[in-house]
């Protein structure tokens, strides 16, 4: 669910201090201003905006693949202070269904071996486990690679 406060829309190149801002309140090893700057036109680059600004976002783009395109969801946080309200939820919602609408076919994520909460999320949203990736955070903690089929995702949602 989505806070009727709440609005969820395609990012713009003002929000990007507010990102970075959300980004380094919620992540240990946070991307540096240019990464997102760099990802400005990803069809699903989106924020959760209110009144007082910006308290999410999620970065997701596209490779196309032999005429099923596959999505990658790079990065999605909501600011601590806002959390538990469905802000998470209705911003990969968003971004998968922008995704499904360029035309990707299957979508893909790592997470945090540790994020029980993000690995609730996606799992709740159909994602499913394909792999574990050693090492894969500078900390050393491994990542669980997830997988959604867009299809499936949107007779379900």
């Amino acid at each position: 669910m989505i806070p009727v406060d709440a609005a969820i829309r395609r990012v713009e190149r003002a929000d990007l201090l507010a990102v970075v801002r959300i980004e380094r309140a919620c992540f240990a090893d946070p991307w540096p201003y240019d990464a997102f700057e760099r990802l400005l036109d990803e069809p699903a680059f989106l924020v959760a905006e209110r009144d007082d600004g910006i308290v999410g976002y999620v970065v997701a783009d596209s490779t196309p693949n032999h005429g099923r395109d596959i999505g990658h969801v790079k990065d999605l946080a909501v600011h601590p202070e806002a959390r538990g309200e469905g802000l998470g939820r209705g911003l990969l919602r968003s971004a998968l269904a922008r995704l499904r609408g360029v035309g990707v076919a299957v979508v893909r994520l790592e997470v945090r071996e540790s994020n029980a909460v993000a690995r609730s999320l996606y799992a709740d949203e159909g994602f499913e486990p394909v792999r574990r990736v050693s090492n894969y955070y500078r900390d050393g903690e491994d990542a669980i690679v997830l997988v959604v089929d867009l299809g499936e995702w949107a007779t379900e949602a």
